[in-house]
């Protein structure tokens, strides 16, 4: 992967200004979904919000979506170019092209991929519970066809920042295929891993398929296990390489969550940096949210959230009970979340009418059937809402007095912040996102307050223990709101997360000039 003379002294023109600072950067931020275009997971908050914050910062910043059918119902519409390309792929030629539209402050170019065949459908990746079969050929279009969209709309970028599996073969094409174009030469790559069980895996008849060089199948670049890893193939190609947590960053470096990559990800340790993910303060904000009963600050919350804690009990036919915590979960049904420890744990519970409990959300039907089954033995005690509905998320943080985030793994994880925005405190697992963003009153000091409770191990005598000490705290009216003013109070937004990316990719820059 050797630079030309022209390429190095192009960008380290662009590196640095006359004072010797950083200077404003061209970047562009390729993803397979964004909010509000398509969402299906916490990538979607990250590639919908960071762009935002970056542009804010001054810098100039495209984003690359596909266009899928779902895309095409938020307004505004994209408006077609004249601009189409051909990209290769088994053994022939895909048509496609782009549309052009704007983010909803309107500081983000966005671009969206066109090609009918495999984005205009119902579903992102999947339809009717299986994963669609065609997946490896639609995210190699996407893949080559946004390197053909920078170089149309003649981006000239400084960063091409690409994310999880979906996007890991872009750097590989870019770097095989594109080298020796000036405008995309010179170009750093970072990758974000937003969840390491997820790497897109499929069988060495995606060689041929994408078209890529038989050599490139081998255990030091694209092949794991016999299988083409894509994953793999960004983390190997990229200069930088971020997940959402620092504590995430160093989980994946272990067998326990590396899943295969962990040796990988070791040798690449220098170059693996986790930034917490931040939140829209403007959506997100109990003082301004339309969405609640009442509105509050760090100064007038006992009264507001009392005020939205008897608006939800009412509105979920629950007995209107300020002497008793309300407990809330929101988010998947599904075994990473610590619902095989929350559930028998919260059925005692609720027999021994502790607290009530609001929990929201969709997932594996048999979670879904034990809580149908809970709320029928205790319906005074528990509801459970299993649907998916953001104006209900609303309304539950704020009114929530404890939120309940077991998670056996959790990268980074976004409704531990959203509760300490709203003065709901977190009771969470000592891992990833959830270690770095909840500080436990034994892990607390002057210049980091407690926020939450935090537990160690991921048993049902864990969360029981942190349940009860989450109780405890609620009847201690003193130190529950000291807890809940620390929380309120901390900068969430993602202008703290956007300054940290842009200092991976000034790394990342200077590491592919010099490398």
């Amino acid at each position: 992967m050797a630079k030309l003379d022209f390429v190095t002294l192009r960008s380290l023109s662009r590196l640095f200004d006359r004072q010797g600072e950083i200077s404003l950067m061209r970047i562009v931020i390729v993803a397979s979904e964004a909010v509000p275009w398509a969402k299906t997971g916490g990538l979607a908050d990250v590639a919908g919000a960071l762009p935002e914050a970056l542009a804010e910062l001054g810098h100039d910043v495209t984003l690359i979506l596909p266009k899928y059918r779902v895309t095409t119902r938020v307004s505004p519409h994209p408006v077609a170019t004249r601009w189409r390309y051909q990209v290769p792929l088994g053994g022939g030629q895909v048509e496609g092209g782009f549309s052009q539209g704007v983010s909803p402050h309107g500081s983000v170019r966005v671009l969206f991929i066109e090609q009918p065949q495999f984005f205009d459908r119902e579903g992102i990746y999947s339809a009717h519970g299986a994963d669609f079969p065609d997946n490896p050929a639609r995210f190699l279009f996407f893949s080559r066809a946004a390197i053909e969209a920078i170089r149309l709309a003649d981006l000239r970028p400084d960063i091409i920042h690409v994310n999880d599996w979906h996007t890991g073969i872009l750097p590989v094409y870019l770097r095989e295929f594109y080298g020796n174009i000036p405008e995309l030469a010179h170009a750093a790559v970072v990758m974000t891993i937003h969840n390491m069980a997820y790497q897109g895996r499929y069988g060495q008849w995606v060689v041929p398929l994408g078209e890529l060089p038989w050599q490139l199948f081998d255990w030091r670049a694209l092949e794991f296990y016999g299988q083409i890893n894509f994953l793999k193939a960004g983390l190997v190609y990229a200069q930088k390489i971020t997940t959402v947590s620092p504590t995430y960053a160093r989980e994946i470096q272990t067998p326990d969550y590396g899943h295969g990559l962990d040796p990988l990800l070791r040798h690449r340790e220098a170059d693996l940096h986790g930034i917490v993910n931040g939140v829209d303060t403007v959506v997100w904000n109990p003082r301004t949210d339309p969405q609640i009963a009442h509105h509050y600050d760090t100064k007038s919350f006992s009264e507001g959230k009392s005020a939205c804690k008897l608006a939800l009990q009412k509105e979920l036919g629950l007995p209107e009970r300020p002497d008793v915590p309300l407990l809330a979960q929101i988010g998947r049904l599904d075994p990473q979340k610590g619902w095989d420890l929350l559930l028998p744990v919260a059925s005692e519970a609720l027999a021994r009418d502790a607290f009530q409990l609001v929990v929201l959300g969709t997932g594996q039907w048999h979670y879904q059937e034990a809580l149908t089954n809970l709320e029928k033995k205790f319906p005074k005690n528990l509801r459970a809402v299993m649907q998916f509905s953001p104006g209900l998320a609303h309304q539950i943080e704020a009114a929530a007095d404890l939120f309940l985030m077991p998670s056996l793994y959790e990268p980074c994880g976004l409704n531990q912040i959203y509760s300490q925005i709203y003065g709901t405190i977190p009771i969470v697992r000592r891992t990833g996102g959830l270690a770095d963003t909840v500080i436990d009153p034994v892990d607390a000091t002057a210049k980091k307050p407690a926020t939450g409770i935090v537990f160690d191990h991921a048993d049902q005598a864990g969360l029981k223990w942190a349940i009860e000490r989450g109780i405890k705290l609620w009847h201690d009216k003193p130190s529950r709101d000291a807890m809940i003013v620390a929380g309120m109070s901390h900068d969430w937004s993602w202008r703290r997360s956007a300054v940290d990316y842009l200092k991976v990719y000034e790394s990342a820059m200077s590491a592919w000039v010099h490398g």
